[in-house]
């Protein structure tokens, strides 16, 4: 389940190229109370759900005032027979700079249990997990903050073909991720049909990709910067990923009425 989150929150990460430190703009795309539902599909069928919160909070990180953000992803249908997963995924991140201080997994996945936790130490540059201490750059983050910290990067320059990078800590090591930017399209969802900016995010070939893969992610071209769908080709059929619920935006969700 944690390649939902991965195929989600990643996938509309964007940064700029070359390590160079990010800078989010004034007006922040999120507010708390914001909770958004996204479906999966593999093929046909609809295979898994996961939810994302904005909670407020008073906890404080270094004195300094934090929003909660949670990640929940659930087996659906027949794949809860088979192989069920009960996932939750908090990341605690500054309000102002929304880079994360705390990042948590409770993976419940069948027989299977795992508890893991890493503390971000921004300045100095490093990782420390329950399993092991990790170099990480000017701005190092896990896969939830790095899904909100991307909604509210400044991309009003952004030219067809430009590529991004940036870095991201997973599992037991940090890696880079790079994205290219195809322009624009209008994307049709059950929730409507939005003005979408489209990316191709790379990914590795290997038990789930194809050598010739393709990923591509829709967010909207509005303030809230929402994912609302993904597809990518897998070794046997196709996955994709569609947001069918949203509510607590800060700003009203941009969609055209689908004609029946």
């Amino acid at each position: 389940m944690k390649k939902v989150f991965l195929f989600l929150s990643l996938l509309c990460s964007l940064a700029v190229v070359q390590a160079q430190e990010l800078k989010n703009t004034a007006e922040v795309a999120f507010q708390p109370g914001e909770e958004l539902l996204y479906k999966l599909r593999y093929g046909i069928f609809t295979a898994a759900e996961a939810k994302l919160r904005i909670i407020d909070t008073d906890l404080k990180f270094d004195d300094r005032p934090v929003f909660h953000l949670i990640a929940e992803g659930r087996t659906s249908g027949t794949f809860d027979i088979f192989h069920r997963v009960r996932n939750r995924y908090d990341s605690y991140i500054d309000r102002k700079e929304l880079t994360p201080y705390l990042y948590t997994e409770n993976i419940h996945e069948s027989s299977y249990r795992r508890n893991d936790k890493a503390r971000f130490y921004q300045e100095q540059q490093k990782v420390v997990s329950n399993k092991g201490t990790f170099k990480g750059s000017a701005q190092t983050f896990d896969v939830i903050s790095a899904y909100y910290f991307a909604r509210s990067i400044d991309i009003s320059n952004i030219k067809k073909g430009d590529k991004f990078s940036m870095s991201y800590f997973l599992s037991d090591g940090i890696s880079q991720l790079e994205i290219e930017y195809l322009g624009k399209e209008v994307v049709k969802t059950a929730l409507g049909k939005f003005n979408c900016l489209k990316f191709s995010p790379s990914i590795q070939p290997g038990r789930i990709f194809r050598k010739d893969s393709k990923l591509y992610l829709w967010i909207t071209d509005d303030g809230n910067r929402i994912p609302v769908k993904a597809h990518v080709e897998v070794l046997v059929g196709s996955i994709t990923m569609e947001l069918v619920n949203a509510k607590g935006l800060k700003y009203p969700l941009a969609a055209k009425k689908v004609e029946p």
